[in-house]
């Protein structure tokens, strides 16, 4: 589905970015994997990959410094020639019992981080992109707080609101030149994060919240993204799916 197509993937080295090399590898994607501290976990999905015969580029960078964004997507340009697809996967949660809990290096970590480190890593892309005779395609990773806020996890589902409205407007504004953006917003998903924040008494009652009564896998969140990059949805743009098992119904 993604033969010669340019792929690079932030935070591509844990939980949901993991999942969607993976799955891109296998649909004959060019990878270019970003990631800004896990290099081990990095090298190892690198030489499973390149053992199946996938084309997989390392790029370490932090999307919170705007050089390094500029850097990654020019390295990834420069080594295969072309960018095609950005998946914005790298951010970072933040969920307290209260929003009077959370300090301002907290606040403005999270914003540099999910909002600014997105905005630039886009801005970056689509200066590449909006050259390219066939376009290409951005989606982000919000995330189905932004349907359901709380006191505790306002800013965080603040900065991931700030990121579909980014996509929207590059959307709408240059579509003309075959640039599309798009949005998946996963619900609790089983990665090392949800781990860090759900204990066992909110597992308990949050899956008791989803119609499909189970928490989601990254490949179910990675699936979406299959389909916002490839040509499966060439006539859809600035659109959002939710992949939370129902939850957002209510």
């Amino acid at each position: 589905m993604l033969q010669k197509k340019t792929a690079l993937i932030t935070g591509g080295a844990t939980g949901i970015g993991k999942a969607v090399v993976k799955l891109f590898a296998k649909n004959h994607a060019k990878i270019a994997l970003n990631y800004r501290s896990s290099e081990e976990s990095a090298r190892k999905i690198e030489e499973e990959l390149k053992n199946n015969g996938a084309d997989v580029f390392l790029i370490k960078g932090d999307i919170i410094n705007k050089e390094d964004c500029k850097r990654i997507v020019e390295e990834t340009v420069k080594h295969f020639g072309s960018l095609d697809i950005l998946i914005n996967n790298a951010g970072m949660g933040l969920e307290k019992k209260s929003i009077l809990d959370i300090t301002d290096d907290e606040f403005n970590k999270i914003i540099d981080i999910n909002l600014k480190g997105t905005y630039h890593m886009s801005i970056n892309a689509l200066r590449v992109m909006e050259k390219q005779e066939n376009g290409g395609s951005i989606v982000s990773i919000s995330t189905s707080a932004v349907a359901q806020p709380s006191s505790g996890n306002g800013p965080y589902a603040m900065s991931k609101t700030g990121i579909e409205l980014l996509m929207r407007s590059i959307a709408q504004n240059h579509g003309v030149n075959k640039v599309r953006c798009n949005i998946v917003a996963p619900g609790p998903t089983k990665t090392q994060m949800f781990e860090s924040y759900f204990d066992e008494e909110k597992k308990n009652r949050v899956v008791n919240e989803i119609p499909l009564r189970r928490f989601g896998d990254t490949m179910e969140v990675a699936n979406a993204c299959l389909f916002f990059a490839s040509d499966m949805s060439s006539y859809v743009t600035g659109q959002k799916i939710h992949v939370d098992g129902g939850r957002t119904i209510r």
